[in-house]
């Protein structure tokens, strides 16, 4: 094989992986714009959380952050000194740039996979935060990444500091594909604008990629890492999706 065969190869693969992405985010912002996950109403619950429990300047750490639009709409009026946010995708970054400089805190942008980013900040320890927040990204790992996750998490923390996670959750007792069965039956009654082809994309995705726990899972997880305490602040109508504070 030439070289140059090589090459276009690549290329080809490199633009239909973005190609598929931009797919993808598409869907995403469908979803969002019409709210088929619940977001403005949990992202409500978070503002309300971070003005509760910080009534003094905190800094964040946002992994897997996104366009930060809906952690921009959480974090206006609050005591949000300082935000990082890290993220794969640079269009992502961004537009994440644009949305949390309107917070007017000092905003820090980091390209990159941020769980292995996660750790790391964690073995360098030359940086801690109050806050360190992840929103529908966790489920995308098996278990024991995801213990390993929360540990290094753990370790960035400031004494007295809170992981957020929201993330989707299994009920007790239900196993994976049954849970995947019942967010499929969600969306297909739910999210009425998708079209044929965006529905297979979205089977595709959750079928393959999506890994959630349970609730106790995870505060078993916390319990082992060396939180001191775990709460669900929030749980949504569905039973599908959960605020989870893990409190140092």
């Amino acid at each position: 094989m030439t070289e140059q065969i090589k090459l276009e190869m690549i290329q080809e693969e490199t633009f239909l992986t973005e190609e598929f992405f931009n797919q993808q985010w598409q869907i995403y912002q469908k979803v969002l714009k019409n709210n088929y996950m619940g977001h403005q109403e949990i992202y409500n619950v978070l503002h309300e959380l971070l003005v509760k429990h910080w009534q003094k300047p905190f800094t964040m750490l946002d992994l897997g952050c996104g366009d930060g639009s809906f952690t921009t709409q959480a974090l206006l009026n609050t005591q949000i000194a300082e935000y990082t946010g890290i993220d794969v995708s640079v269009p992502a970054i961004e537009d994440a740039k644009k949305n949390i400089a309107v917070t007017g805190c000092q905003g820090n942008f980091i390209i990159g996979d941020c769980w292995e980013l996660t750790n790391e900040l964690a073995q360098n320890e030359q940086q801690k935060f109050d806050v360190v927040f992840t929103s529908f990204a966790l489920h995308h790992l098996q278990l024991e990444e995801k213990e390993d996750v929360i540990k290094n998490i753990k370790n960035l923390l400031k004494p007295g500091g809170i992981f957020i996670l929201i993330d989707v959750v299994r009920q007790e007792n239900e196993d994976r594909d049954t849970y995947v069965q019942r967010y499929l039956g969600n969306v297909k009654k739910d999210w009425t604008l998708i079209t044929p082809q965006e529905y297979k994309m979205v089977d595709s995705h959750i079928s393959s990629r999506d890994f959630p726990e349970t609730q106790s899972n995870l505060k078993s997880i916390s319990e082992k890492v060396g939180f001191s305490d775990f709460e669900c602040v929030y749980r949504d109508e569905l039973d599908t999706t959960q605020l989870l504070c893990f409190y140092l």
